[in-house]
């Protein structure tokens, strides 16, 4: 289709989606409103003090859209929340699985690893120690057993810190059963760079910082917060016609000769990863962006060196078979006629039949 510079915003399609989505036109009001209330929350003055009772509100709304009922520390995004919950946390010890994003296995790089099942699925815990366990992942969307972990852990003395950046704006999270939880806005039509972590029992964090009640340090983005709050607060029916649009494209992928990755695994219906056998992941993503279409191979923020997955080694996939798979992701906007479009590029890459 030539080269994709020369190609208008419409004719190119975004299938990105678990990495950034667009923000929401709700965000987008918002935040403009919170670009009019410049000043400084924790400054004393008139200002302010207003732009104060603005932040509390949207903690407050943000609370209540997560059913969570504990404290909501304000944050640049998931990816700090979880360094601030696994780096700060006063718990002897603590456990993840080797399917963790890449921002959890970074600060807990000498922690001892669960064991997962081939699809990905953790299936024990263990006594006394900080479980990190992440409730969707990042590339293949299979979702955690989390309800019956949680139970499992709390049985054996232990606690959990959930990892719902892929989750949260789009289905419910675990908010009952979870001790800590990170999320970020640019997952669900927020602004990129704002996130929270939330936390049951502030006792079980030390300190580091002088704003969000001592547990973060700088001014908070409250443009970007009023805009998550917004996003959180929007429907999320549009899942129903995403599980309809993974279906349609499940089949074509195997109908294809492809392969979907954790196919009979719960999955969230927006996230999808498929192995097309004998093509590259590089060569397939470099070909669909010729052809207008953005997927990525892995997750966001480590794909840009297209190592093999880490995630699929720990399923028991091969070097080989692993450096085949690219991942898909819907949002709000997608539709029926982009997934077609990129399953008849997916035909013509894989060598079944030319695109019409």
């Amino acid at each position: 289709m030539g080269n994709p510079a020369n190609l208008s915003r419409t004719e190119r399609i975004y299938l990105d989606h678990a990495a950034t989505t667009p923000v929401s036109g709700a965000a987008r009001r918002a935040m403009a409103g919170g670009l009019e209330r410049w000043a400084n929350p924790s400054s004393p003055h008139a200002e302010g003090r207003a732009a104060r009772a603005a932040l509390e509100e949207a903690r407050a709304r943000i609370a209540a859209a997560l059913d969570w009922d504990g404290h909501v520390i304000f944050t640049s995004g998931a990816s700090e929340a979880i360094a601030i919950a696994l780096t700060r946390s006063k718990a002897d010890r603590i456990v993840t699985s080797p399917v963790e994003h890449d921002a959890v296995l970074r600060v807990t790089k000498d922690a001892f690893r669960l064991p997962v099942d081939g699809d990905g699925r953790v299936t024990a815990a263990v006594p006394g120690a900080l479980h990190a366990i992440q409730q969707v992942n990042s590339e293949t969307g299979v979702m955690q057993p989390i309800e019956d972990l949680a139970r499992d852990i709390r049985a054996r003395g232990g606690l959990l810190f959930c990892d719902c950046a892929q989750a949260a704006g789009k289905i419910g999270l675990p908010s009952a059963v979870a001790d800590m939880i990170a999320i970020s806005a640019c997952k669900f039509g927020g602004a990129p760079g704002v996130g929270a972590l939330l936390v049951r029992d502030l006792a079980r964090l030390h300190p580091g910082g002088g704003q969000e009640q001592g547990y973060r340090g700088g001014t908070e983005n409250l443009p970007g917060i009023l805009a998550m709050a917004a996003a959180l607060e929007e429907s999320r029916d549009w899942m129903a016609g995403a599980a309809r649009l993974r279906a349609l494209l499940d089949a074509a992928i195997e109908d294809a000769g492809g392969q979907v990755v954790a196919k009979d695994a719960p999955r969230l219906p927006a996230i999808a990863s498929y192995r097309m056998p004998g093509q590259a992941a590089r060569a397939q993503l470099i070909r669909f962006d010729m052809a207008g279409i953005a997927v990525s191979a892995g997750s966001a923020c480590s794909s840009g060196t297209l190592k093999t997955s880490p995630v699929l080694k720990a399923m028991g996939w091969d070097d080989k078979a692993a450096d085949e798979v690219v991942r898909v992701s819907f949002g709000r906007s997608t539709t029926q006629a982009q997934v077609r479009r990129f399953i008849g590029q997916w035909r013509a890459i894989a060598g079944v039949e030319a695109v019409a």
